[in-house]
């Protein structure tokens, strides 16, 4: 089977759709979500087009900001502080990698945590491990809802999740433990990987490099989650952490690049502006 995040994003863009139309005559107005994006990096143009795009499709406002990528540190956490003390903003994300003269941990701990849509606000990655009411990180949230519709079942199997990293591998495993999976960490200094992720029922894999997951590292069966996007050496074209030709007839469940993990990744964006936006109503 082969998981779409394409159609589920498309059927679950449309749900919020039908309940952003209410916003206007309950609230006043729609979610806005602001958009910072620094230089012309052709990876990160490409996923704010796609953020704004599915603003248009949910009906809420989408707001980029473009500034050079010469901007200084101080500049944007000041635009930031500007965005946090405007009423009429819901969201803040701002699109990384930023230039290696701007600290992306500070700009990170800048956003307000009530409009930290993207869930990398230090206080809601705390809440999340608290098991507290946090904004959880739109990748890993789509991981979780994809592997649900999909009827898989994550309670009491084995999951094992290639990559550490802040955005995607340490939360997505928290997010596997609080579904009562029993959840091993690998990453690029596990000693022989191969027979670590063998023992996966269910392998997620971010670790960034193509087709890094061979056939011979996954068991018959197994569940597999590729959130990792590439350029193929060979052939220039898209593809992910997982060997996808090979491991496609031996796994239960996978999801393709592109048109897996990535759209689901933006929906839950929106979302989390909802979410930010509806508890800022309450307050």
């Amino acid at each position: 089977m082969i998981i779409s995040g394409k159609e589920l994003s498309t059927r679950l863009k449309q749900q919020m759709r039908e309940q952003v139309a209410g916003f206007p005559a309950e609230f006043g107005r729609v979610p806005h979500l602001v958009v910072i994006l620094v230089g012309e990096n052709p990876a990160s143009v490409s996923y704010v087009t796609g953020k704004a795009k599915a603003s248009e499709a949910v009906g809420i406002r989408n707001t980029t900001i473009r500034k050079p990528e010469s901007i200084s540190e101080e500049e944007l956490l000041s635009l930031i502080r500007e965005l946090n003390a405007d009423d009429g903003v819901d969201g803040i994300l701002v699109q990384l990698p930023l230039p290696k003269h701007i600290s992306e941990d500070k700009v990170i701990a800048t956003i307000a945590k009530e409009k930290d849509v993207d869930g990398f606000h230090p206080l809601n990655v705390a809440a999340l491990w608290q098991k507290q009411p946090c904004t959880v990180a739109c990748t890993p949230k789509g991981i979780i809802r994809m592997l649900k519709e999909a009827g898989v079942q994550i309670a009491g199997k084995r999951a094992v999740v290639v990559g550490r990293s802040n955005i995607v591998g340490l939360p997505v495993s928290k997010l596997l433990l609080d579904e009562n999976a029993t959840v091993t960490i690998a990453h690029s200094r596990t000693a022989d990987l191969a027979s670590v992720t063998r023992s996966a029922e269910i392998l997620v894999v971010a670790i960034g490099r193509p087709r890094f997951i061979t056939a011979d590292m996954v068991s018959e069966g197994a569940v597999v989650i590729d959130v990792g996007v590439n350029r193929d050496p060979e052939t220039g074209k898209l593809c992910g952490d997982v060997d996808f030709q090979a491991i496609e007839p031996k796994a239960s469940v996978i999801t393709p690049v592109p048109g897996g993990v990535g759209p689901m990744t933006i929906c839950c964006l929106m979302e989390n502006t909802i979410q930010c936006f509806l508890d800022r109503m309450e307050r």
